[in-house]
């Protein structure tokens, strides 16, 4: 047999390429079901052609070159020499555009709002809306909360008779989100004009218009800004907005967000006598926060922290978790939001679902390695049922901003991630001083962590945050400059008296 030509050894290559079920099935001829062998010929086995008779030697040596062929076209892109116009071509992957954090502010309310805990009895007890037994598990409640005498709500709920009406909800929103927001854009030389993005946030206060059109109308934002409006989200709804503004970021680089997390009040005061409702008029207070995010390359060198991930988890397909907070109607028809008493096993649960997919993002190879080999004895059966790992997530973070939702869930959280007293300092210092601000707290959290001094360079820390549904949600930051602490903190005053002792009741005189 002579020896083919080199173009006829390029064809046989193309044609590999082109139909690569060749190379797998050289005696198939392209028709299927067809059980016999095409003729033999000399040409290039193109499909109806017949094929090239192969010996062994010389079959290795084609696919050989035939994959080199193939590496050579996935390598370059196509130049017009070869014939195939339906080869593909690939490109470098692109790398995602870095998400800065250039500064955030926390509400903090004037001293006239504060709310001693002997004034809050007094007020419901001379309010005529509640009985003796709902009055008394209030106290109870506050009791046991880890409060001080410095949280605060609005004016309305101090007045007798209180006033639910939209117009007072109106003014305690405003108060809130207007402050921070000029707060936060004049600190940082920013025009509101220059906002890109606008995500306010508020899980039970929804009017119309939207909050985000109350704070485009008051701060003249463009007509083109892309504006976004959360509810119902929960005390999570804060690490919602930043995934939401990440995503956002990424697929509109050079610009710059704006998040406005705030919870109101005014409409969610319950006067009626089921207990798992009367829990929010105790443990709810006055707060909000503002935080601009940006994918602007010229905002590198002034950012504070660099978002690295955001997980969310949601459990709300069981029926437990789903009706662990739930906004409904009691038997005397009163709205109000209620709390589950299983709410500290279902926010371990969330808390759970959540790791198990931050965790391998997150955990050094040690980590994963000791959990991988407790996968394997449990499977083995050689620990019993009784047995569980937990990671160490001290070696992964160095500050944890676990949300101030109540004494119960900070303390089961710490207990079931074997934290040390340190690690949950800035929740329970925040639930003490400000109570739960719902979506915002996570934010007085890390300031105060900033406050004190802590906040270096590298660091990293994990902002946890539960809600409603049953949502756990994650953001992990790291801190890419040396923070120095500023007037603006909303810890500056009084940061010099923290952490303090919290005894576990306080009698209510």
């Amino acid at each position: 047999m002579k020896r083919k030509p080199k173009n006829a050894w390029k064809k046989y290559e193309n044609a590999m390429i082109l139909y690569p079920e060749l190379m797998r099935n050289p005696r198939n001829n392209g028709s299927k079901g067809s059980g016999r062998e095409p003729p033999s010929s000399g040409r290039a086995p193109f499909p109806g052609h017949g094929r090239m008779p192969l010996s062994s030697g010389r079959a290795l040596y084609t696919s050989i070159r035939t994959f080199t062929a193939i590496l050579k076209q996935l390598r370059l892109p196509n130049k017009g020499n070869d014939p195939s116009p339906q080869s593909k071509q690939t490109y470098p992957r692109k790398k995602k555009n870095t998400i800065y954090l250039l500064d955030y502010t926390c509400y903090k309310p004037p001293s006239s709002y504060r709310v001693p805990m002997s004034m809050f009895v007094e007020h419901i007890e001379l309010a005529d809306q509640f009985d003796h037994n709902s009055v008394a598990f209030q106290i109870k409640i506050l009791e046991k909360s880890g409060f001080s005498e410095e949280t605060c709500v609005p004016p309305c709920l101090t007045k007798l008779p209180i006033a639910k009406t939209l117009s007072i909800a109106m003014d305690e929103a405003e108060t809130v989100i207007f402050s921070i927001v000029k707060e936060i854009l004049e600190r940082n030389n920013i025009h509101p004009k220059a906002v890109d993005m606008l995500i306010t946030n508020s899980s039970t206060f929804s009017p119309t218009p939207s909050l985000s059109a109350m704070l485009i109308k008051e701060f003249k934002m463009r007509s083109n800004v892309m504006s976004f409006n959360l509810s119902g989200m929960g005390c999570s709804a804060g690490i919602v907005s930043v995934g939401l503004a990440r995503d956002l970021l990424r697929v509109h680089k050079n610009s710059l967000a704006l998040i406005v997390s705030s919870e109101n009040m005014s409409l969610n005061w319950y006067t009626g006598k089921n207990r798992s409702m009367l829990l929010t008029n105790v443990l709810f207070k006055m707060g909000g926060a503002a935080i601009l995010m940006s994918s602007r390359d010229q905002d590198k060198k002034k950012a504070k922290y660099m978002l690295k991930h955001v997980e969310r988890t949601n459990i709300a397909r069981d029926d437990q978790s789903y009706a662990c907070v739930f906004q409904e109607n009691d038997d005397e028809k009163k709205t109000g939001v209620s709390i589950s008493k299983n709410i500290a096993s279902v926010a371990g649960q969330a808390l759970k679902a959540n790791m198990a997919i931050l965790g391998p993002k997150v955990l050094p190879l040690t980590e994963k390695f000791r959990y991988g080999l407790f996968l394997v004895l449990k499977k083995m059966m050689i620990l019993g049922k009784g047995h569980f790992y937990v990671p160490n997530f001290g070696k992964a973070f160095e500050h944890f901003c676990i949300h101030a939702g109540g004494r119960a869930v900070i303390t089961a959280i710490e207990k079931g991630l074997k934290m040390k007293q340190k690690d949950v300092e800035a929740s329970r210092m925040t639930l003490y001083r400000f109570g739960n601000t719902s979506s915002s707290s996570i934010w007085y959290e890390l300031s105060y962590i900033e406050a004190k001094g802590r906040m270096r360079r590298g660091d990293t820390v994990w902002q946890i945050a539960f809600g409603s549904g049953f949502k756990c949600n994650s953001a992990v930051w790291k801190c890419v400059c040396n923070i120095q602490t500023d007037e603006a903190n909303v810890w500056n005053d009084k940061i010099h008296s923290y952490p303090v002792e919290v005894p576990e009741t306080i009698k209510i005189l």
